[in-house]
């Protein structure tokens, strides 16, 4: 397996993003802080989130992580890499699924790996689809799913960077 590319400040490419390549994240404590700013933020209120009485009367006997909190934070992760730092272009698409519960205190982690790209010339750049595994501190699989980005290619030899394309402009749309 190829080893993880560390570079602050500066993304991968899209030429870097080969098959295979896996993407790791430091960890990160969901605190009581994160649910509250989370059900105001969202307007989830469900008291499985916000109430403590109740959510010891459901079966995970205590309140639980959104499971979007955990989505967000999880890509906020990956951001925090420095990998997706100036080379993206657009966040495409995700499908994740819900597989544990997140409760107050867990400390999530991203584990990814790109499992398929397509080059789009026209845009400057390609599609990277990357498999996600959302990790608790007990390396269980919280969420697991797809993430799909757009990235800019290297810039040409001339030095020129790749004019990147807006999301309304030259992004594929969900047609192509």
């Amino acid at each position: 397996m190829t080893e993880p590319i560390h570079r602050y400040g500066q993304g991968l490419w899209f030429e870097e993003f080969v098959e295979g390549l896996p993407i790791r994240t430091r960890g990160r404590t969901i605190t009581e802080a994160d649910l509250v700013a989370f059900a105001g933020l969202s307007g989830d209120f469900n008291p499985m989130h916000t109430d403590a009485l109740y959510a010891q009367t459901t079966q995970f006997g205590a309140r639980i992580a959104h499971g979007a909190l955990v989505f967000s934070l999880a890509t906020g992760l990956a951001y925090q890499l420095g990998v997706l730092e100036g080379t993206v272009i657009a966040f495409m698409g995700f499908e994740m699924k819900l597989r544990a519960p997140v409760y107050i205190g867990d400390t999530i982690r991203v584990e990814a790996s790109v499992s398929k790209r397509r080059p789009l010339p026209a845009a400057e750049g390609g599609i990277v689809t990357l498999e996600v595994k959302v990790l608790n501190q007990k390396d269980e699989a919280v969420q697991k799913g797809e993430w799909t980005i757009m990235v800019r290619s290297r810039p040409s030899a001339a030095g020129e960077a790749p004019a990147a394309p807006s999301e309304s402009q030259g992004a594929p749309s969900d047609a192509d």
